[in-house]
């Protein structure tokens, strides 16, 4: 099961999920808060008014220096979209929120939660999967991948494996529906 499967099993359920990835496309979006601090660090990533995302991973990617930059300006505006999805979730009498955030370890995220599932696949998916949804070369690729923090193995409290590209396998994120 991937992360999008797990967030639908979720959602089936009635339980509200963040999904960071659509929180950073919404503020780099034509209008959003991103794009200006984006055009301003990273020149020539903007396109008709929103962060041109493919100009942008070619000037971050292979770039640890100019990721931590990326990172520094999206993170804390992705933060802010969290809170108000949580703030919204907790007014409508919702019990339980799910957080999809692919840096979730390695930004701490896991100090604001109860519980944690780790949906992970092994690295040869990972990249299959990257490859082909973006449609990334094997050099591309290599600057999107991360490797599993070693936190995920210890922190989690439903482990979920994948290793096929589109498993429909919800038993574990039913047991952590309570």
């Amino acid at each position: 099961m991937g992360k999008s499967t797990a967030g639908a099993a979720f959602r089936r359920a009635g339980i509200p999920v963040f999904d960071a990835d659509a929180a950073v496309h919404k503020v780099q979006a034509k209008g959003g808060r991103a794009w200006r601090p984006i055009e301003a660090a990273f020149p020539g990533t903007l396109k008709d008014g929103a962060v041109d995302r493919n100009a942008l991973r070619a000037a971050v990617i292979g770039k640890p220096d100019a990721i931590k930059q990326l990172e520094h300006i999206l993170h804390p505006m992705v933060w802010r979209e969290e809170a108000r999805f949580l703030a919204s979730a907790h007014r409508a009498g919702k019990r339980a929120a799910v957080l999809d955030i692919p840096l979730f370890f390695e930004t701490g995220r896991e100090r604001k939660v109860h519980k944690i599932v780790v949906v992970s696949a092994p690295r040869s998916v990972q990249i299959y999967r990257v490859k082909r949804r973006r449609r990334m070369s094997e050099i591309g690729h290599q600057g999107h991948y991360r490797a599993p923090d070693a936190r995920r193995g210890k922190a989690q409290s439903v482990p979920t494996w994948s290793s096929a590209p589109a498993s429909r396998d919800t038993r574990p994120t039913g047991s952590c529906v309570v």
